[in-house]
């Protein structure tokens, strides 16, 4: 296994542990399972290479053809396919109801907190581990997203500048894998239930103009994340791309203007598949512990004048991809 393997296998039996279900063999062999994954990890070698020579010759595409057929270990590709974090999953904690593995960056995280809901809440399923993994010393990740300046380039510096813009993304390391169920067969087995997942509304879309903006607010309405007020608390997954995060930004504050937000970049920085997981199950902690929620970005990140009923969630991918999830507390 890849570290981001180890990481997500790890924090998936973290979490069949704390949901009392590790050693419960019947439950976790009709478990379904939901993976959000991205791409093993790159020969850096081989694209340093393919870089440097791309600089000396105009026939690229021939050059990747020739580097294709000479320098690649298919081995590599075989030890990483994206479905093998499930696979181990259900080889070391015995998870074997259906599998599904979602590709596709913070996008992939949406979809499968997404589907599993879903499932749930049409009588398909009635328990599920879903979650993703991401380590954030991916040399060839750093190479993708500074090729589109994306990178923030003083780590020393607040997440949020003055102007409301970020700094740029720095990733973080992050596996977040959550236990959702039915509240009948939570109550069955008398789980302690950290949070009620009420509603989880994704999409994705061109973001000129205002139609990210359009969007979002279509998500919202559709979650039923209306009227926030001080008794909720919002966990920004903005990504740290400067235009984008502030866009994202602005929309939280004209949208819930009375509601704490707490950025996740800022306290664990950004890990792409497990973003949307990772905010979901700070979500989820918050709203269990009855208390006030400290602000992860300070001077950005209003106060919280009490312990919150109630939490939204949004990611916004750093590409593509959006997702709003909310969120209440068990009575």
């Amino acid at each position: 296994m890849e570290n981001w393997q180890r990481l997500g296998v790890y924090a998936a039996g973290l979490a069949l542990d704390d949901a009392g279900l590790k050693d419960d063999l019947e439950a976790c062999s009709s478990m379904d399972m939901i993976v959000a994954a991205g791409g093993g990890e790159r020969d850096t070698s081989v694209d340093t290479m393919i870089i440097e020579e791309g600089r000396k010759r105009n026939d690229r595409e021939q050059l990747l053809n020739e580097k294709l057929t000479t320098e690649l270990r298919p081995t590599l590709f075989l030890a990483q396919l994206s479905n093998l974090l499930a696979g181990n999953i259900s080889i070391v904690h015995k998870v074997t109801g259906s599998s599904r593995t979602v590709m596709g960056e913070e996008g992939a995280g949406i979809s499968a907190i997404e589907i599993a809901h879903a499932r749930i809440a049409a009588g398909q399923s009635t328990h599920s581990l879903v979650g993703g993994a991401f380590i954030a010393e991916r040399l060839d990740m750093m190479m993708v997203l500074e090729a589109v300046q994306g990178l923030g380039k003083t780590p020393d510096r607040p997440f949020w500048n003055a102007d409301g813009t970020a700094n740029g993304m720095n990733f973080g390391t992050s596996g977040a894998f959550l236990v959702l169920e039915s509240l009948e067969h939570a109550k069955a087995r008398g789980a302690h239930v950290y949070a009620r997942l009420d509603a989880v509304a994704a999409d994705r879309g061109p973001r000129d103009g205002d139609r990210l903006e359009q969007r979002l607010n279509r998500l919202a309405e559709g979650a039923g994340a209306t009227g926030a007020g001080a008794e909720s608390v919002v966990f920004c997954g903005a990504t740290g791309f400067p235009e984008l995060s502030a866009r994202e930004r602005a929309f939280l504050k004209a949208r819930f203007p009375d509601a704490p937000v707490r950025t996740i970049g800022a306290l664990f920085g950004h890990s792409l598949e497990a973003q949307f997981p990772t905010g979901l199950a700070l979500a989820c902690l918050a709203l269990d512990a009855d208390a006030a929620i400290s602000p992860f970005a300070p001077g950005a990140d209003a106060a919280a004048t009490g312990a919150a009923r109630s939490a939204i969630v949004t990611t916004i991918g750093h590409i593509r991809g959006e997702g709003i999830a909310r969120l209440s507390r068990m009575p």
